[in-house]
C-alpha cells in the first residue's frame, strides 16, 4: 500500500485532489488518472507524423533513425513536414473554432439582449460599449445607448462571416508595427470563419503541400481567433455582465458544504451560469431546498465558467480540468451543469456511482446517460430554475458517503487589462506609465504570460506552479488565465500576502505598494485576448519598443492539452511573443518544420515557438528571453529610482 501511495503522490500537487484520488481507488471508481495509466499516448501521433486525411492511410512517417537514411513519405508522397504542418494547423482550426463559436454565441445573445428580447440581460458597462462602438467606427456621440448596442451586436456578429471585405475590426488594436508585419506576411485575417474553413480546405488531400504556406494560414486563423472571435467574446461579455474588477473569492473542493444543495457549473459559456447565480439566490428555490432538508444552496464553478463567475460575482471555484471527476467523488455534489469544452464523457459514468445529476445544456454538447435541460436564451431564468430544482431533487437521493476535503484558499481575481491600467497607474491614473517605468528601472524584470489547461501526462498543477514560482522569484510579474489561474489560486499565489514569500525584492516591493498579488488572474481561456490588449497598451505607453515583439515578455502553457492551446499559442507567436509548450510538442516528427517554428518564424513574425518539458528550465528560458529583450532595449542595467520634484512632473505633463 505504501508503494502505491508514493506513486499516487506524483499525480497531483493538490492535496484535495490527492484525497479524492485515494478515495476513488478505495471505492473502485475509475478516473482519468487510472485511464491514463492504462492507455499510453501514441508516439507517432503525438509527434504529428501520422496522416489520416484520406482512406489510403493512415500513413506514418516517423523520423529517420540513421544519419543519411531516406525520409519516409506518405502514400501520396507527402513529406513529414507537410503532414506535421497540416496536423498542426488543423489543431489551430479546432481551437479557433471552439473559441470563436463561443464568441458567436455571445454575439447572438448580445444582439438579442440589445433588442430587449432576452429578459435578465442588459448593458452593464456603458463605457466599454462606447469604446467598442468606436472600434467599429460608429458615431457614438449621436446614438442612443440601445441603438448603439444593437449596431455593435450586428457588426460583431458580421465579423464571423466576413468574406474579404476589409479586415477584422479589432486588428486595429494591435500596434501599428505589428499590423505592418501581418500585412507584409499576408496573414491579416479577413473573417473569423473564413480562415478556419480555409485551413480545412488547404489540409485536404492534395491541396496545400508547402509547410511554410500552411503555417501562414494557421497564423491567419489564429490571429482571427485572438484578435477576433475571442476578443469579441471577452468584450461583449464585459458589456453585458460587467467588466471584471478585483474580487475576493475562495477556491478548492473545500468550498462544497455537506449541509447544502451543491451545484457546480462547468464549461466555458457564462450565458446560462449568470442566470443560475440568480436562481440559486431566489427565495422560492431556497425555500424548496430547505423543505428537502438542506440549509441552503451552494453554487461553485469548475474550469473557465468558474473563472467567469468568480470575476464578476465572487462565486467560489471548486477546481480545474483534472478536478471535475473529483468533485463528484466527494459524494456531496448534487448537480454538475455543463455546456461546452473540456467536459469529460466519464462524468456520467462516475456519477452513476453516486447520486449526482449530470445536466447538459447546449445542443452542441450532449452526453450519453446525462440529463439534458436545454438552455433557452429567451427564457433563461426559468431554464436556470429547472436546473436548480433538478439539483434539489438529487440532494434527496444522497447515499450518505460524503467526504469533502478541508482544503480551500482565499484569493483575488478579476484583473482585466483596464484594472491593471488603473491599479498600476500610480500618480498617472489610468496609465501603463508606472508599469513601464518599473520595467525600465528593473524592479519588474519583465512580463510572463502563463496559461492553459491541465494534462494528466504530467503532475497535476505542478508544472504551472513551478514555472510561475521561478518567474516571480526573479521579478517577472505573471499574467494568467484558465486552469493555470485556478492552480495558482489553490496554491495561494493569487493572494497579495504571498508576494513577500515568493517574489524577488523588486516585484515584492511593487506588490506591497499597490496591494496586488504577484500573479494576476485575468479570466477564462477566451480572456487571453486581455493579455493581448495589455501588451498592446504597454507598447502604446512608450519606452519599451514599437511592437509587442520588442517587449521583455514571454508566454508559456506548461500543461497544455487541448487544440485551443495551439490556437492561443499561435496567435501569441504571430503577435510577436516567444511562446513555450510543456508536456509535448505536436510537430517533433518533422525536424524541418519544428526548426521553422522554433527559429524561422522569429525572422518573419518576431515571435517563435519553443518546447521545454522541464518547468524549471522552461522558466529559465523565459527569463533568458526577457533579459535578451531588455538588452536590446538598452535597459539591461539596473537604474536607481528617481524622486521627482514638481518641475520634473511638469515636464512630463508637457510632454
Amino acid at each position: 500500500m505504501a508503494k502505491k501511495e508514493n506513486k499516487d503522490k506524483k499525480l497531483t500537487v493538490c492535496s484535495a485532489t490527492q484525497t479524492m484520488i485515494d478515495r476513488s481507488r478505495e471505492l473502485e471508481v475509475d478516473t482519468i488518472f487510472d485511464r491514463a495509466e492504462k492507455m499510453k499516448p501514441c508516439p507517432i501521433g503525438s509527434e504529428g507524423s501520422c496522416c489520416k486525411n484520406c482512406s489510403m492511410g493512415p500513413c506514418r512517417v516517423p523520423p529517420s533513425k540513421k544519419e543519411g537514411e531516406p525520409q519516409k513519405v506518405g502514400v501520396c508522397g507527402a513529406t513529414a513536414e507537410t503532414i506535421a504542418a497540416r496536423n498542426f494547423i488543423r489543431m489551430i482550426a479546432g481551437g479557433a473554432a471552439a473559441h470563436s463559436d463561443h464568441g458567436r454565441a455571445v454575439a447572438e445573445a448580445f444582439l438579442a439582449a440589445a433588442k430587449g428580447e432576452i429578459p435578465g440581460y442588459g448593458i452593464k458597462d456603458v463605457e466599454k460599449l462606447l469604446q467598442v462602438g468606436l472600434m467599429f467606427d460608429l458615431d457614438v456621440e449621436n446614438m442612443e445607448i440601445k441603438d448603439l448596442a444593437i449596431k455593435v451586436g450586428e457588426l460583431a456578429l458580421a465579423e464571423y462571416g466576413k468574406q474579404g471585405e476589409g479586415e477584422l475590426a479589432f486588428v486595429k488594436r494591435a500596434p501599428l508595427k505589428r499590423q505592418e508585419v501581418w500585412k507584409k506576411n499576408n496573414i491579416t485575417p479577413r473573417g473569423v470563419d473564413r480562415e478556419i474553413v480555409e485551413i480545412m480546405h488547404r489540409t485536404h488531400m492534395g491541396v496545400d503541400q508547402e509547410y511554410k504556406n500552411l503555417i501562414r494560414q494557421g497564423s491567419r486563423a489564429a490571429i482571427g481567433d485572438g484578435w477576433g472571435g475571442s476578443m469579441i467574446a471577452t468584450e461583449l461579455q464585459d458589456i453585458m455582465f460587467g467588466t471584471p474588477v478585483p474580487t475576493t473569492g475562495t477556491i478548492n473542493l473545500g468550498v462544497l458544504k455537506e449541509e447544502d444543495v451543491n451545484i457546480i457549473v462547468h464549461g466555458h459559456e457564462p450565458l446560462l451560469s449568470e442566470m443560475i447565480v440568480v436562481a440559486c439566490q431566489d427565495p422560492e428555490m431556497l425555500e424548496l431546498a430547505r423543505s428537502k432538508g438542506a440549509k441552503g444552496i451552494t453554487l461553485a464553478g469548475m474550469c473557465c465558467t468558474a473563472n467567469e463567475l468568480l470575476m464578476r460575482h465572487g462565486i467560489p471555484i471548486a477546481g480545474n480540468f483534472l478536478s471535475q471527476e473529483m468533485a463528484i467523488i466527494t459524494g456531496a455534489l448534487d448537480a454538475m451543469v455543463i455546456d461546452v469544452q473540456c467536459l469529460m464523457q466519464s462524468l456520467a459514468s462516475v456519477a452513476k456511482c453516486f447520486h449526482t445529476s449530470i445536466i447538459t445544456t447546449s445542443p452542441k454538447g450532449k452526453m450519453t446517460d446525462a440529463k439534458h435541460i436545454q438552455f433557452e436564451e429567451h427564457d433563461p431564468i426559468n431554464t436556470a430554475k429547472d436546473i436548480v430544482r433538478e439539483a434539489i431533487e438529487a440532494y434527496t437521493k444522497r447515499k450518505g458517503n460524503v467526504l469533502i476535503p478541508d482544503e480551500k484558499c482565499d484569493m483575488i481575481a478579476g484583473f482585466s487589462h483596464e484594472t491593471i491600467n488603473y491599479l498600476l497607474g500610480g500618480s498617472f491614473r489610468s496609465s501603463y506609465r508606472a508599469l513601464n517605468d518599473n520595467i525600465i528601472n528593473g524592479r519588474i524584470r519583465g512580463i510572463g504570460g502563463v496559461v492553459g489547461c491541465n494534462n494528466v501526462r504530467t503532475t497535476h498543477d505542478n508544472d504551472h506552479l513551478t514555472v510561475i514560482k521561478e518567474l516571480i522569484k526573479n521579478d517577472v510579474i505573471v499574467l494568467t488565465t484558465g486552469c493555470c489561474a485556478i492552480a495558482c489560486g489553490k496554491a495561494g499565489l493569487l493572494n497579495p500576502v504571498t508576494a513577500k514569500e515568493f517574489c524577488g525584492e523588486g516585484l515584492a516591493s511593487i506588490c506591497e505598494t499597490v496591494g496586488i498579488p504577484p500573479v494576476l488572474h485575468m479570466g477564462s481561456c477566451v480572456d487571453n485576448s486581455r493579455i493581448l490588449m495589455a501588451a498592446a497598451a504597454v507598447v502604446k505607453e512608450g519606452g519599451l519598443g514599437d511592437d509587442i515583439s520588442d517587449l521583455p515578455a514571454a508566454g508559456a502553457a506548461p500543461e497544455w492539452m487541448s487544440e485551443k492551446a495551439i490556437s492561443i499559442g499561435q496567435y501569441f507567436v504571430a503577435s510577436g511573443v516567444y511562446t513555450l509548450l510543456g508536456v509535448s510538442f505536436p510537430t517533433t516528427g518533422s525536424k524541418i518544420l519544428t526548426d521553422y517554428l522554433f527559429h524561422g518564424l522569429e525572422e518573419e513574425l518576431g515571435g517563435m515557438w519553443d518546447f521545454e518539458p522541464d518547468p524549471i528550465e522552461m522558466a529559465r528560458k523565459m527569463i533568458a528571453h526577457i533579459d535578451k529583450k531588455r538588452k536590446e532595449l538598452g535597459i539591461d542595467k539596473a537604474r536607481d529610482r528617481v524622486l521627482m520634484d514638481m518641475g520634473m512632473r511638469r515636464e512630463l505633463e508637457a510632454g
